[in-house]
């Protein structure tokens, strides 16, 4: 059995807007979401800005559901936009089986409370200062640790409130694979559909790393841009001055349907999903394969499942995080899969404008394809001023342009190797 699937539902939550309208008025006029990081002091940290999502709002929620007050960023975001995506696709009134209908996503941690962990520690240094009492430390963790907020750190935990929130019985499953996540769950959503083991999955990611642990750590790799002096322009995706990507936390949801459902409710298709490829590049825990080869690979199993060739693309949505090695071996994936045709293809990264979204960015970047087919609009890659000799591509410099697009390959590419590509198609 292998049945089509579309897209009936969007949503987003990101540093430029609170709704899927926002994001996209502001990436067509190639705004930023990055600037100085609010959320924790962060003046003696090397990177000092991100990209934050801004005016949100979460109480509505709280007072339609109680136990939605002890959730974490990241679960506070996946449900919001689940809740446009549901509310678009028409789904809260649409009487659906529960048990046909399932979850595939990446929920990513939303915070640390890092408040009463480092309360615990300094409870349970040793008589000498210098190392922690580990029997100390158990017993004032109990009395210290807020028990729900230590619960809601657990991935799982942002599954259990959107199955309870929006009557999901069927399969739910959660999968963290760095920046290749949701492109992953939507993928494996993808599958679930196809095969028959599901009518409706509710997909996508969310994740809020904009902590101390989650910016010192990134800074010890030396992943993080360090251009604090002039935020807007320090994601610069393939230009020539970057030097590491910018942090950024948020939600993408989307809702995807068995074809023939989704006409059977008369529902609004976005398009159809119609090529997923996954890979490893068994390399490094960090950087991509210097030649591309899992890129590669992934965008070849992408074009084999939907039957088409690359010369059908008319967009490449780019993971483009705007670190040195990832936009060089990217571009030279590109040009591997391509062929001559990689320089006649419009390629841009809205990383540039929203920062790394990390587990959401994927999700982010497959609803931001299906909107250029619906309005013939392509996002720009912001900042780019500098030509790099290793990125010789059309990566749509600083303005949106316009082009009808009929078919857009969207890659995700995540640290320890995962490479994943979506083939996303206008429905006809």
């Amino acid at each position: 059995m292998s049945r089509r699937v579309v897209v009936t539902g969007v949503g987003i939550v990101s540093p430029l807007g609170n709704n899927v309208k926002n994001t996209w008025d502001n990436m067509m006029l190639g705004a930023s979401g990055v600037g100085s990081i609010t959320l924790f002091e962060a003046s003696t940290f090397p990177t000092k800005i991100a990209g934050e999502v801004k005016n949100f709002n979460f109480k509505p929620w709280i007072d339609r559901d109680k136990l939605l007050a002890r959730v974490g960023r990241n679960t506070q975001f996946a449900v919001y936009a689940a809740g446009e995506a549901y509310e678009d696709a028409g789904l809260d009134h649409f009487d659906y089986d529960p048990k046909r209908m399932g979850i595939y996503f990446a929920a990513g941690d939303g915070g640390v409370d890092l408040k009463n962990f480092i309360g615990a520690l300094c409870a349970s240094w040793g008589n000498n200062g210098e190392v922690i009492d580990k029997t100390d430390y158990l017993k004032n963790g109990v009395n210290i640790l807020n028990r729900y907020a230590e619960l809601e750190q657990e991935p799982c935990m942002t599954l259990a409130h959107l199955s309870r929130l929006f009557r999901v019985r069927g399969p739910v499953s959660n999968c963290l694979t760095a920046c290749a996540a949701s492109s992953q769950a939507i993928g494996e959503a993808y599958e679930t559909i196809r095969r028959g083991d599901a009518d409706l999955m509710l997909t996508g990611g969310a994740h809020s790393m904009i902590h101390p642990f989650g910016v010192a750590g990134f800074n010890l790799l030396t992943a993080l841009t360090t251009k604090n002096e002039d935020p807007k322009k320090a994601s610069r995706p393939f230009d020539f001055k970057r030097d590491g990507f910018v942090l950024a936390e948020g939600s993408g949801v989307l809702i995807l349907e068995e074809l023939e459902n989704a006409r059977k409710r008369k529902a609004k298709i976005y398009g159809e999903v119609v090529g997923y490829g996954s890979t490893a590049d068994a390399y490094r825990l960090t950087d991509s394969h210097p030649e591309g080869r899992g890129a590669i690979k992934a965008m070849d199993l992408a074009f084999k499942s939907a039957g088409i060739k690359p010369e059908d693309v008319g967009y490449i949505n780019a993971h483009g995080t705007s670190t040195v090695v990832n936009d060089m071996v990217e571009t030279l994936a590109i040009k591997k899969t391509f062929g001559d045709y990689a320089y006649k293809v419009p390629v841009s990264s809205i990383k540039s404008m929203l920062g790394h979204l990390i587990a959401a960015a994927g999700a982010v970047e497959l609803i931001t394809s299906f909107l250029v087919i619906q309005k013939s609009m392509i996002p720009p890659t912001i900042n780019f001023e500098e030509k790099d000799p290793d990125c010789d591509l059309d990566y749509v410099p600083n303005q949106a342009r316009e082009k009808k697009v009929d078919t857009v390959l969207s890659n995700s590419f995540g640290f320890g190797g995962q490479n994943i590509t979506l083939l996303a198609r206008k429905f006809e």
